[in-house]
Formats: structure tokens, C-alpha cells, sequence
């Protein structure tokens, strides 16, 4: 890991209210999720601690809670609305509740600004959001197989399959509820979002190989999606 003193690019995942004038925040860096005191955060700085705004910061300190020294816009902010909006926030849970402190993923970074990027543009959001979740779940170890099974066999087009969480996916002879079609599995593999119920399957797969490393607590912003 480079030198914090060294300002490097961030984005802010979640910020709160620390002691009297102080923000206890949550940024997401290429060195990974670091948590640091921004102060005077009703100033200029506190302005730009918010979502989706490309930032530089320069950290100071070398415990596990880090000091703001100089905080930057570092380019333009995305603008979020409605179901983009909440997507986003999704996404910032997730990568709070998921990466270890000062655990650099570069990858994860490029993939999470990228996404937001589409999220501005209007792509369809349930094929970004599916693409981050694989991606974070892999760059985490968390990944598995989507064209083949737990014992190398190729995934077939008319099989049946569950997830054996941190294994991959089993074939099933018994019709069970829950089970994923061989047809929808290999879509996924190719992105191929036209193939009718890949992506409700992809939801479904994603939530099931989550929920493991969630700890069984749900996830605040999924709620933003069933308000009216």
C-alpha cells in the first residue's frame, strides 16, 4: 500500500455526524474501504462528502481510523435519480458491509466507478447491478463456476442445479423448488441478459450467494426499492 500522506482518488460510501463540527466517514479508495475523520465537515470539505463524487484525498495516520488532511473534487459528480439513485446506494452498502478495512481491491474501484458512470447514463439497471455483485463476489474469493458444476462438469443446457454456497453449483435430479435451469446458468455466463428468466435467476443466484456474507442482516437501501 502506497503512503496515505499521498493523495489518492476516493469516493464517499457513507458519511455521519461525529462530535461537535467532525464527519465519521466511509471511502472507498484502490487501497480499499478506509474510514477516516473529516473535520470542519460543515465547511467547503463537508460539501463534497457525499455519494458518487470523484474525489482526491490525502489521509493522514497509521491506525484503522484515518484523519482527512486534503480533500479535492477530482472531476464531475453523477447524478443519481430514483431507481438509479437507490441503485447506487446498494452499492455503497454492499461495499461497506462486504470489504475489510484497508484491503486493496484497484479492480473493485474501476468496476464501482464504471457502474456509476452507467447508472448516470440510463443503462438498464438489473445487468449492472448483477455484473457488480459477480464482480465483487470473485475479487473477494467468494466466486464460483457458472459453466461448470462442484465436480467439473460442464453446466447442460436441460440440467437442473442449487448453489452449495463457497462450493458452486450442484446438479439436482429431483424437482425442487428454488433451482436454477442449466439454459438460464449458461446465459449468465455469457451476459446474455435476451434469454428469457436469466436475469430473475441472476437476481435470485446473486441474493442466495450474498446472504452467506451478509450475516443474515438485510440490506437497508433493498428496502427503497419496494416504496412507492
Amino acid at each position: 500500500m502506497p503512503p496515505l500522506d499521498l493523495a489518492q482518488p476516493a469516493y464517499v460510501l457513507h458519511s455521519r455526524a461525529y462530535r461537535e463540527s467532525s464527519a465519521l466517514v466511509d471511502f472507498l479508495t484502490p487501497q480499499g474501504r478506509l474510514r477516516a475523520v473529516l473535520r470542519s465537515a460543515r465547511g467547503k470539505a463537508g460539501t463534497l462528502a457525499r455519494p458518487f463524487v470523484p474525489l482526491e484525498v490525502e489521509f493522514r495516520g497509521r491506525g484503522e481510523l484515518k484523519n482527512v488532511g486534503r480533500m479535492e473534487s477530482a472531476g464531475v459528480a453523477t447524478w443519481l435519480v430514483g431507481d438509479a439513485l437507490f441503485s447506487g446506494l446498494y452499492l455503497n452498502e454492499l461495499l461497506i458491509r462486504l470489504l475489510a478495512a484497508e484491503d486493496p481491491h484497484p479492480q473493485v474501484f474501476e468496476h464501482y466507478a464504471a457502474t456509476l458512470v452507467a447508472l448516470a447514463a440510463g443503462r438498464p439497471l438489473e445487468p449492472l447491478l448483477r455484473s457488480f455483485e459477480w464482480r465483487l463476489l470473485d475479487a473477494l474469493g467468494y466466486g464460483f463456476a457458472l459453466s461448470e458444476d462442484i465436480h467439473g462438469e460442464p453446466i447442460a443446457a436441460d440440467g437442473r442445479y442449487r448453489l452449495q454456497v463457497d462450493a458452486g453449483l450442484e446438479r439436482v435430479e429431483l424437482i425442487q423448488p428454488g433451482l436454477f435451469h442449466g439454459t438460464e446458468l449458461l446465459a449468465m455466463a455469457e451476459a446474455d441478459w435476451s434469454t428469457v428468466g436469466a436475469l430473475a435467476a441472476a437476481k435470485r443466484l446473486m441474493r442466495q450467494a450474498l446472504a452467506v456474507h451478509l450475516g443474515g442482516k438485510p440490506l437497508v437501501s433493498r428496502e427503497l426499492f419496494r416504496k412507492p
